[in-house]
Protein backbone atom coordinates (compact mmCIF):
# COMPACT_ATOMS: atom_id res chain seq x y z
CA UNK A 1 0.00 0.00 0.00
CA UNK A 2 2.80 2.41 0.83
CA UNK A 3 4.37 1.87 -2.59
CA UNK A 4 1.01 2.47 -4.27
CA UNK A 5 0.54 5.74 -2.37
CA UNK A 6 4.12 6.76 -3.10
CA UNK A 7 3.62 6.10 -6.82
CA UNK A 8 0.33 8.00 -6.90
CA UNK A 9 1.75 10.92 -4.97
CA UNK A 10 4.77 11.16 -7.25
CA UNK A 11 2.55 10.98 -10.33
CA UNK A 12 0.30 13.77 -9.06
CA UNK A 13 3.29 15.92 -8.13
CA UNK A 14 5.10 15.42 -11.42
CA UNK A 15 1.95 16.18 -13.40
CA UNK A 16 1.49 19.41 -11.46
CA UNK A 17 5.11 20.39 -12.02
CA UNK A 18 4.82 19.64 -15.75
CA UNK A 19 1.79 21.92 -16.05
CA UNK A 20 3.65 24.63 -14.13
CA UNK A 21 6.67 24.29 -16.43
CA UNK A 22 4.51 24.71 -19.51
CA UNK A 23 2.77 27.75 -18.02
CA UNK A 24 6.08 29.33 -17.08
CA UNK A 25 7.55 28.71 -20.53
CA UNK A 26 4.54 30.42 -22.10
CA UNK A 27 3.87 33.25 -19.62
CA UNK A 28 6.86 33.58 -17.31
CA UNK A 29 6.98 32.93 -13.54
CA UNK A 30 3.72 32.73 -11.60
CA UNK A 31 5.13 35.27 -9.14
CA UNK A 32 7.77 37.90 -9.79
CA UNK A 33 11.09 36.73 -8.42
CA UNK A 34 10.32 33.02 -8.48
CA UNK A 35 13.14 30.77 -9.65
CA UNK A 36 12.39 27.60 -11.56
CA UNK A 37 13.01 25.66 -8.34
CA UNK A 38 10.51 27.69 -6.32
CA UNK A 39 7.96 27.37 -9.13
CA UNK A 40 8.26 23.59 -9.34
CA UNK A 41 8.35 22.92 -5.60
CA UNK A 42 5.26 25.05 -5.09
CA UNK A 43 3.45 23.45 -8.02
CA UNK A 44 4.20 19.95 -6.77
CA UNK A 45 2.86 20.76 -3.31
CA UNK A 46 -0.23 22.45 -4.74
CA UNK A 47 -1.01 19.42 -6.92
CA UNK A 48 -0.89 17.11 -3.89
CA UNK A 49 -3.04 19.43 -1.76
CA UNK A 50 -5.67 19.95 -4.43
CA UNK A 51 -5.91 16.21 -5.12
CA UNK A 52 -6.54 15.67 -1.40
CA UNK A 53 -9.85 17.53 -1.72
CA UNK A 54 -11.17 14.46 -3.50
CA UNK A 55 -9.09 11.77 -1.84
CA UNK A 56 -9.45 12.99 1.74
CA UNK A 57 -7.30 13.58 4.80
CA UNK A 58 -6.25 9.96 5.23
CA UNK A 59 -4.92 9.84 1.67
CA UNK A 60 -3.02 13.09 2.14
CA UNK A 61 -1.61 11.93 5.46
CA UNK A 62 -0.43 8.63 3.99
CA UNK A 63 0.97 10.28 0.85
CA UNK A 64 3.04 12.80 2.80
CA UNK A 65 4.34 10.12 5.16
CA UNK A 66 5.21 7.84 2.23
CA UNK A 67 7.36 10.48 0.56
CA UNK A 68 8.68 12.95 3.15
CA UNK A 69 10.94 15.79 2.02
CA UNK A 70 14.71 15.15 1.83
CA UNK A 71 16.30 15.41 5.26
CA UNK A 72 20.09 15.77 4.94
CA UNK A 73 20.41 17.32 8.41
CA UNK A 74 18.71 14.32 10.04
CA UNK A 75 22.05 12.50 9.80
CA UNK A 76 23.60 15.14 12.04
CA UNK A 77 21.37 14.51 15.07
CA UNK A 78 20.73 11.68 17.48
CA UNK A 79 17.04 10.74 17.57
CA UNK A 80 15.28 9.16 20.52
CA UNK A 81 11.56 8.61 21.12
CA UNK A 82 10.28 9.68 24.53
CA UNK A 83 7.09 9.72 26.57
CA UNK A 84 6.66 13.39 27.49
CA UNK A 85 4.17 13.13 30.32
CA UNK A 86 1.84 10.83 28.40
CA UNK A 87 2.47 12.58 25.08
CA UNK A 88 4.46 10.99 22.28
CA UNK A 89 7.55 13.02 21.49
CA UNK A 90 11.00 12.72 19.99
CA UNK A 91 14.37 14.12 20.99
CA UNK A 92 16.70 15.42 18.28
CA UNK A 93 20.11 16.18 19.75
CA UNK A 94 23.01 17.46 17.60
CA UNK A 95 25.91 15.04 17.45
CA UNK A 96 28.60 16.47 19.69
CA UNK A 97 26.30 19.17 21.13
CA UNK A 98 28.13 21.44 23.58
CA UNK A 99 25.07 23.02 25.23
CA UNK A 100 22.36 20.37 25.71
CA UNK A 101 20.64 22.45 28.39
CA UNK A 102 19.13 24.72 25.71
CA UNK A 103 15.85 23.23 24.46
CA UNK A 104 13.52 23.97 21.55
CA UNK A 105 10.05 22.46 21.91
CA UNK A 106 8.79 22.13 18.33
CA UNK A 107 5.25 21.65 17.00
CA UNK A 108 4.98 20.53 13.38
CA UNK A 109 2.40 22.01 11.03
CA UNK A 110 -0.18 20.21 8.93
CA UNK A 111 -3.53 21.84 9.58
CA UNK A 112 -4.03 19.78 12.76
CA UNK A 113 -4.77 16.78 10.52
CA UNK A 114 -1.60 15.72 8.68
CA UNK A 115 2.21 15.64 8.99
CA UNK A 116 4.37 14.46 11.89
CA UNK A 117 7.91 14.69 13.25
CA UNK A 118 8.90 12.51 10.27
CA UNK A 119 7.69 14.98 7.64
CA UNK A 120 9.43 17.83 9.48
CA UNK A 121 12.63 15.94 10.28
CA UNK A 122 14.92 18.15 8.21
CA UNK A 123 13.51 21.44 9.51
CA UNK A 124 13.85 20.37 13.15
CA UNK A 125 17.30 18.87 12.63
CA UNK A 126 18.49 22.07 10.95
CA UNK A 127 17.30 24.12 13.90
CA UNK A 128 18.98 21.69 16.30
CA UNK A 129 22.32 21.80 14.50
CA UNK A 130 22.39 25.50 13.58
CA UNK A 131 21.28 26.64 17.04
CA UNK A 132 23.28 23.96 18.87
CA UNK A 133 20.17 23.00 20.81
CA UNK A 134 18.27 19.85 21.60
CA UNK A 135 14.79 19.71 20.07
CA UNK A 136 11.76 18.08 21.65
CA UNK A 137 9.41 17.32 18.75
CA UNK A 138 5.86 16.95 20.05
CA UNK A 139 3.91 14.24 18.20
CA UNK A 140 0.56 15.65 19.28
CA UNK A 141 -2.77 13.98 18.57
CA UNK A 142 -4.34 14.94 15.23
CA UNK A 143 -7.87 15.47 13.99
CA UNK A 144 -10.30 14.11 12.95
CA UNK A 145 -9.55 11.28 15.37
CA UNK A 146 -8.81 13.76 18.17
CA UNK A 147 -10.56 17.13 18.07
CA UNK A 148 -9.78 20.38 19.88
CA UNK A 149 -8.36 20.82 22.47
CA UNK A 150 -6.41 17.54 22.18
CA UNK A 151 -3.43 18.97 20.25
CA UNK A 152 -3.25 22.04 22.48
CA UNK A 153 -3.43 19.93 25.64
CA UNK A 154 -0.65 17.66 24.38
CA UNK A 155 1.74 20.54 23.74
CA UNK A 156 0.96 22.11 27.10
CA UNK A 157 1.53 18.77 28.84
CA UNK A 158 4.84 18.26 27.03
CA UNK A 159 6.13 21.68 28.11
CA UNK A 160 5.14 21.05 31.71
CA UNK A 161 6.80 17.62 31.57
CA UNK A 162 9.98 19.28 30.30
CA UNK A 163 9.91 21.71 33.21
CA UNK A 164 9.35 18.82 35.63
CA UNK A 165 12.50 17.15 34.25
CA UNK A 166 14.50 20.13 35.47
CA UNK A 167 14.67 22.24 32.29
CA UNK A 168 15.22 25.92 33.03
CA UNK A 169 12.38 27.89 31.36
CA UNK A 170 14.88 30.69 30.68
CA UNK A 171 16.69 28.26 28.34
CA UNK A 172 13.58 26.92 26.63
CA UNK A 173 12.16 28.18 23.32
CA UNK A 174 8.91 27.13 21.66
CA UNK A 175 8.70 26.79 17.89
CA UNK A 176 6.21 25.72 15.28
CA UNK A 177 5.02 26.18 11.73
CA UNK A 178 1.49 26.74 10.41
CA UNK A 179 -0.89 24.86 12.74
CA UNK A 180 2.15 24.24 14.93
CA UNK A 181 2.57 28.01 15.17
CA UNK A 182 -1.05 28.20 16.31
CA UNK A 183 -0.28 25.67 19.03
CA UNK A 184 2.81 27.60 20.15
CA UNK A 185 0.91 30.88 20.47
CA UNK A 186 -1.96 29.21 22.34
CA UNK A 187 0.42 27.33 24.64
CA UNK A 188 2.25 30.53 25.58
CA UNK A 189 -1.07 32.12 26.54
CA UNK A 190 -2.15 29.06 28.54
CA UNK A 191 1.15 28.96 30.44
CA UNK A 192 0.85 32.65 31.24
CA UNK A 193 -2.77 32.36 32.36
CA UNK A 194 -2.00 29.39 34.58
CA UNK A 195 0.92 31.17 36.24
CA UNK A 196 3.47 28.72 34.83
CA UNK A 197 6.93 29.99 33.87
CA UNK A 198 7.17 31.24 30.31
CA UNK A 199 9.95 30.14 27.96
CA UNK A 200 12.62 32.59 26.87
CA UNK A 201 11.18 33.12 23.38
CA UNK A 202 9.17 31.58 20.55
CA UNK A 203 9.69 31.10 16.82
CA UNK A 204 6.57 31.02 14.62
CA UNK A 205 6.85 30.05 10.96
CA UNK A 206 3.72 31.13 9.03
CA UNK A 207 1.44 30.63 12.05
CA UNK A 208 -2.19 29.73 11.27
CA UNK A 209 -3.67 31.93 13.98
CA UNK A 210 -7.14 32.49 12.48
CA UNK A 211 -8.37 29.13 11.10
CA UNK A 212 -11.57 30.55 9.55
CA UNK A 213 -10.16 33.79 8.09
CA UNK A 214 -11.62 35.03 4.82
CA UNK A 215 -10.85 37.69 2.24
CA UNK A 216 -7.69 39.70 1.70
CA UNK A 217 -4.60 37.55 1.13
CA UNK A 218 -6.77 34.44 1.45
CA UNK A 219 -8.16 35.39 -1.97
CA UNK A 220 -5.31 37.50 -3.39
CA UNK A 221 -2.67 34.77 -3.01
CA UNK A 222 -4.85 31.73 -3.69
CA UNK A 223 -3.48 31.38 -7.23
CA UNK A 224 0.18 31.16 -6.14
CA UNK A 225 0.11 29.47 -2.73
CA UNK A 226 -0.31 25.69 -2.49
CA UNK A 227 -3.20 26.07 -0.02
CA UNK A 228 -6.60 27.70 -0.40
CA UNK A 229 -9.42 28.63 1.95
CA UNK A 230 -11.61 25.67 0.99
CA UNK A 231 -8.93 23.25 2.14
CA UNK A 232 -8.06 25.20 5.28
CA UNK A 233 -11.68 25.52 6.39
CA UNK A 234 -12.20 21.78 5.89
CA UNK A 235 -9.21 21.09 8.15
CA UNK A 236 -10.41 23.61 10.72
CA UNK A 237 -13.83 21.96 10.84
CA UNK A 238 -12.16 18.57 11.31
CA UNK A 239 -10.30 19.97 14.33
CA UNK A 240 -13.01 22.13 15.90
CA UNK A 241 -16.12 20.48 17.42
CA UNK A 242 -19.36 21.36 15.57
CA UNK A 243 -20.84 24.62 16.81
CA UNK A 244 -17.81 25.49 18.93
CA UNK A 245 -17.15 29.13 19.81
CA UNK A 246 -13.97 31.00 18.86
CA UNK A 247 -11.91 29.74 21.78
CA UNK A 248 -8.59 31.68 21.83
CA UNK A 249 -6.78 28.35 22.32
CA UNK A 250 -7.84 27.56 18.75
CA UNK A 251 -7.93 31.18 17.49
CA UNK A 252 -4.82 32.87 18.94
CA UNK A 253 -5.62 35.96 16.87
CA UNK A 254 -8.35 36.60 19.49
CA UNK A 255 -6.18 35.91 22.55
CA UNK A 256 -4.86 38.47 25.01
CA UNK A 257 -1.18 38.67 24.10
CA UNK A 258 0.30 40.90 26.81
CA UNK A 259 3.11 39.36 28.78
CA UNK A 260 4.32 36.92 26.15
CA UNK A 261 8.08 36.45 25.58
CA UNK A 262 9.89 37.75 22.48
CA UNK A 263 8.54 36.35 19.20
CA UNK A 264 10.18 35.79 15.84
CA UNK A 265 7.48 35.52 13.19
CA UNK A 266 8.20 34.65 9.57
CA UNK A 267 5.57 34.78 6.82
CA UNK A 268 5.59 34.65 3.03
CA UNK A 269 4.36 37.55 0.95
CA UNK A 270 2.76 35.09 -1.48
CA UNK A 271 0.87 32.99 1.04
CA UNK A 272 -2.82 32.97 1.88
CA UNK A 273 -2.13 33.43 5.61
CA UNK A 274 -0.21 36.69 5.13
CA UNK A 275 -2.89 39.06 6.45
CA UNK A 276 -3.68 37.13 9.62
CA UNK A 277 -0.01 36.66 10.48
CA UNK A 278 0.74 40.37 10.06
CA UNK A 279 -2.37 41.24 12.11
CA UNK A 280 -1.26 38.88 14.88
CA UNK A 281 2.21 40.44 14.94
CA UNK A 282 0.71 43.92 15.13
CA UNK A 283 -1.63 42.93 17.96
CA UNK A 284 1.27 41.40 19.88
CA UNK A 285 3.36 44.57 19.45
CA UNK A 286 0.46 46.72 20.58
CA UNK A 287 0.26 44.55 23.72
CA UNK A 288 3.90 45.26 24.50
CA UNK A 289 5.43 42.05 23.14
CA UNK A 290 8.89 42.21 21.54
CA UNK A 291 8.10 41.02 17.99
CA UNK A 292 10.50 40.48 15.10
CA UNK A 293 8.37 40.12 11.94
CA UNK A 294 10.08 38.93 8.77
CA UNK A 295 8.09 38.97 5.52
CA UNK A 296 9.74 37.05 2.67
CA UNK A 297 8.08 38.85 -0.27
CA UNK A 298 7.90 36.12 -2.90
CA UNK A 299 7.47 32.99 -0.79
CA UNK A 300 4.48 30.70 -0.38
CA UNK A 301 3.34 29.06 2.85
CA UNK A 302 5.80 27.05 4.95
CA UNK A 303 8.74 27.44 2.58
CA UNK A 304 11.01 26.79 5.57
CA UNK A 305 9.92 23.13 5.58
CA UNK A 306 11.40 22.86 2.06
CA UNK A 307 14.84 24.07 3.19
CA UNK A 308 16.50 20.99 1.71
CA UNK A 309 15.17 21.99 -1.72
CA UNK A 310 14.93 25.79 -1.58
CA UNK A 311 17.85 28.12 -0.75
CA UNK A 312 15.25 30.63 0.45
CA UNK A 313 14.05 28.09 3.01
CA UNK A 314 17.56 27.29 4.17
CA UNK A 315 18.32 30.99 4.70
CA UNK A 316 15.14 31.57 6.68
CA UNK A 317 15.80 28.60 8.96
CA UNK A 318 19.36 29.79 9.51
CA UNK A 319 18.06 33.24 10.44
CA UNK A 320 15.62 31.69 12.91
CA UNK A 321 18.34 29.51 14.45
CA UNK A 322 20.60 32.53 15.02
CA UNK A 323 17.72 34.52 16.53
CA UNK A 324 16.91 31.59 18.82
CA UNK A 325 20.50 31.42 20.02
CA UNK A 326 20.69 35.14 20.71
CA UNK A 327 17.34 35.13 22.52
CA UNK A 328 18.37 32.43 24.95
CA UNK A 329 21.89 33.77 25.50
CA UNK A 330 20.51 37.23 26.31
CA UNK A 331 18.42 35.93 29.23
Amino acid sequence: MKLVLLAEGIAVMVAGQARAALRRAARGPSRAGWSWRVELVGAGMRAIMMRSKRRGVQWLRASLEAAPAPAPFAKRVRIENVDAGGVRARWLVPLGATDPSRTLVYCHGGGFVVCSPDTHADLMARLAVLANTRVLAVDYRRAPEHCFPAAHDDVLAAVRWLYAQGADPARVVLGGDSAGGNLVAATLCSLRDAGDPLPAAAVLFCPWVDPLAAGGSMDANADVDFLDRELLVAWAHAYLPPGSARDPRAFPIDAKLAGLPPLLIQVGGAEVLLDQVVAFAERARAAGVDVSLEVEPAMFHDWQVEAALLPEGARSVETAAHWLTRSVTAR
